[in-house]
């Protein structure tokens, strides 16, 4: 529209990349346009006047409802004739159809806390399991493998779990969600070593009550190392 041709900054947008845990799979959410066949990621363009990392906040809740999520950026995608074949039956002056460049950002969520909403534009948004893509438009494929690559060399830097894991939980299950993330089983004692060396955890003296092995240990994240972590890396220097 003309209006938000003026608000925009036509040569850049953003597309939000956003993963979903629930205990059993990762999904992504995605979002479906009017009148057109092909799925998308959540995304929109820079106003002039804000800030990136604003922009790409204010796009995924206006797109999606979702707030409050940590966003990290990752890549910008800007292969020319990216985006001329979705609108190959508009006008070659549409605004849309010149080159533009895309800033990707992509964040791990509980989606059981996120009720996706339709906007203007869509006719659905919706969580879907990363391994039943359907087809996404223009290069979305591409900056979505980027985006999982992105999070799984992440959990080599940066903790995860905090907010899709229970308050209290066990060793176990925090291996079962980096083992959903990187679609691969872990060795045990070496999870258990490397999770204990970051120091990230605090082991609780209870255990989980219950079934018939041995209870396990329950632990919570220390809070202040994790979001330290979470700032500046590991302490782990070459």
């Amino acid at each position: 529209s003309k209006l938000n041709k003026e608000k925009s900054l036509p040569s850049i947008s953003i597309d939000c990349v956003v993963f979903g845990f629930d205990t059993s799979s990762l999904k992504v959410l995605l979002v479906k346009l009017k009148d057109k066949e092909e799925w998308s990621l959540p995304g929109g363009y820079l106003w002039k006047d804000e800030n990136l990392d604003d922009g790409a906040y204010r796009i995924l809740d206006q797109r999606t409802g979702a707030k409050e999520i940590y966003l990290n950026q990752f890549k910008t995608f800007g292969k020319i004739n990216r985006n001329e074949d979705f609108f190959d039956e508009f006008p070659d002056d549409l605004w849309h159809k010149q080159r533009f460049l895309s800033i990707g950002y992509y964040a791990l969520t509980n989606f059981a806390k996120v009720e996706p909403k339709v906007d203007d534009l869509s006719d659905r948004c919706e969580w879907k399991n990363v391994h039943e893509l359907p087809q996404l438009m223009m290069d979305h494929e591409d900056i979505f493998n980027t985006a999982l690559l992105e999070l799984r060399k992440g959990l080599n830097y940066r903790p995860v779990g905090l907010n899709l894991l229970p308050e209290k939980f066990t060793m176990p299950e925090l291996q079962r969600l980096y083992e959903i993330i990187l679609d691969k089983p872990l060795n045990r004692g070496n999870f258990y070593r490397k999770m204990t060396k970051y120091g990230i955890l605090n082991k609780l003296k209870e255990t989980r009550k219950g079934g018939a092995h041995k209870a396990p240990n329950l632990y919570t994240f220390n809070a202040e190392i994790y979001n330290e972590a979470l700032e500046n890396g590991f302490k782990e220097a070459w």
